[in-house]
């Protein structure tokens, strides 16, 4: 076994404005995660009239991209183009979602309701070509960490800068799209909601067009923070174009145990995360449960932001010392511990009396009162630990396909990406199902309520079960697969010693087998 602990490694550094603009790329795709995810089932319902068909659907069609997620990564780890690799799944991507949401928000509701077959057909289609579209580019963001940076101390900078093209994404959208409800409410002459603005068809009018400048934009940002990284100098050993076989999946799953145990730890914090932020959810537990949804809603959402920040902050510097593993372990325990208090406070809550009851001086609510300072307490310092780790995973995909790289050979980005991606979108889309369902067996809602609907035992159990019961279990299988994970911050050092040199033996004319075989990897 060759010793690499002494060996120079060329280290692949990122300038600080690519490491500040790829990231980016998944800011412009969270657009669409809050605008067709976070709503698409309230637009099924609501406008289309396709009740439960909506929510089931988002399953659905998530379960069908369970095939073209590893035919889209395959075809990645083949293409090189004049603009190199990744961009231009990045362009087409951008393009599909841009369309399919215009035809499906402003377009589809011009369909008679004599014509409820065409609504139907049209839901499906339109929403299966975005998912075509939200594969294309989302993979890229896991994929091209590969090429932008092997430095284990930039790596982690990864997950703040992509926290920021979140909240440029993401974070907007949730701002914007309730106030562009709210303008569209329907009230009776004592204020209380009669038609949600999530019922009026100019609501979606209107957040479709920003959406899509806000995606676009930052694309197009994140394109030129890719643009010198994507060439093929910087395609794992020897810059091979690899021809994987969709049958080698399974070999890959099967042997790659630290991709396994990131995929459940992903999809524990993405159903976390999704069902946490989910848009009825939030509408039920601020407008239904604590009765005032205006008052609530955003200054909450602030709040979790808020509080993000220093969680950001530790976690790169804990990512930086020891390595993501330990990052993720650690704050995901300190969000688990403390939504224990937030479960408690929601049991705790009796609905109509102000003492149990959350409550901000301002859109008519009450008095900050102990109740209130209690949960802003749990619920800030889990959720703030929770939101700077969400994302943490995606990073991770890098290491893993730095890994797969190691121990194979092989440099197939776009697979280990998409691998990642589809457990991603399976695991987003079941917890709109999940949703759905939780209403329908808690409350016995066939449809999914809005802020004006009444309250009731079933609607508070539901939210609690959504809100806390279910991202605490999730965060307890994330910390159960973490606990395995054998990629430390260690071991990568020695990965990326043994594949740069490994690389260096290929250029200097050695094939990669005698490579692999002059500088062998070490069981885990």
């Amino acid at each position: 076994m060759s010793d690499t602990s002494s060996a120079p490694v060329a280290t692949n550094r990122a300038k600080m404005y690519q490491l500040v603009l790829f990231p980016l790329n998944n800011g412009a795709t969270n657009v669409y995660f809050v605008l067709i995810l976070s709503y698409v089932a309230q637009f099924g319902s609501s406008i289309l009239k396709l009740g439960m068909f909506a929510s089931i659907m988002v399953t659905v069609m998530r379960v069908c991209d369970a095939v073209t997620d590893p035919i889209i990564g395959a075809l990645m780890d083949r293409t090189s183009t004049p603009i190199g690799k990744f961009r231009p799944f990045m362009i087409i991507g951008s393009a599909i979602m841009a369309l399919s949401v215009i035809a499906l928000y402003i377009l589809s509701p011009f369909i008679p309701e004599s014509m409820m077959w065409l609504r139907y057909v049209a839901f499906v289609v339109i929403y299966f070509i975005w998912v075509i579209g939200y594969t294309f580019q989302t993979s890229c963001t896991r994929a091209g960490q590969t090429v932008l940076t092997n430095d284990p101390n930039q790596r982690p900078m990864f997950t703040i800068f992509n926290t920021v093209g979140s909240l440029l994404g993401m974070g907007v959208m949730q701002f914007m799209i309730p106030l562009v409800k709210g303008m569209y409410d329907v009230k009776d002459a004592n204020g209380a909601l009669v038609t949600s603005g999530f019922a009026n068809p100019t609501t979606y009018r209107i957040i479709t067009p920003i959406g899509i400048a806000i995606s676009v934009a930052l694309t197009i940002l994140a394109i030129i923070g890719i643009a010198e990284k994507d060439n093929p100098k910087y395609y794992g050993i020897g810059g091979k174009q690899e021809k994987v076989k969709l049958s080698e999946y399974v070999e890959i799953i099967a042997h790659n145990k630290p991709m396994q145990r990131l995929m459940v730890a992903g999809g524990g914090c993405k159903l976390a995360l999704a069902i946490a932020t989910n848009t009825t959810v939030l509408l039920a537990l601020y407008g239904i449960v604590m009765g005032n949804y205006n008052s609530l809603y955003l200054p909450m959402m602030v709040l979790g932001y808020v509080c993000a920040v220093p969680f950001f902050l530790l976690s790169m510097r804990t990512s930086q010392k020891k390595g993501q593993r330990a990052s993720l372990i650690r704050y995901v325990s300190v969000a688990l511990i403390c939504y224990i208090g937030v479960l408690a406070l929601l049991l705790f809550n009796n609905h109509g009396d102000p003492a149990t009851t959350l409550s901000f001086p301002f859109n008519g609510g009450g008095a900050i009162n102990l109740y209130t300072i209690l949960f802003i307490v749990f619920f800030g310092i889990g959720y703030g630990a929770y939101y700077a780790t969400a994302d943490m995973p995606i990073p991770m995909v890098a290491d893993c396909s730095d890994y797969e790289t190691y121990r194979s050979g092989k440099y197939i980005p776009g697979i280990m990406g998409t691998l990642f991606s589809l457990v991603d979108k399976l695991v987003s889309s079941l917890a709109q199902t999940l949703v759905a369902f939780i209403f329908l067996i808690f409350a016995g809602l066939s449809e999914l309520p809005d802020d004006g609907t009444p309250y009731s035992l079933g609607i508070k159990i539901a939210v609690i079960v959504m809100f806390c019961v279910i991202p605490m279990i999730a965060w307890a299988a994330t910390l159960i697969a973490m606990k395995g994970y054998s990629l430390s911050g260690e071991k990568m050092k020695e990965i990326q010693a043994t594949n740069a040199l490994r690389s260096q033996a290929v250029a200097q004319g050695m094939s990669l087998e005698q490579a692999m075989a002059k500088y062998p990897s070490t069981p885990d």
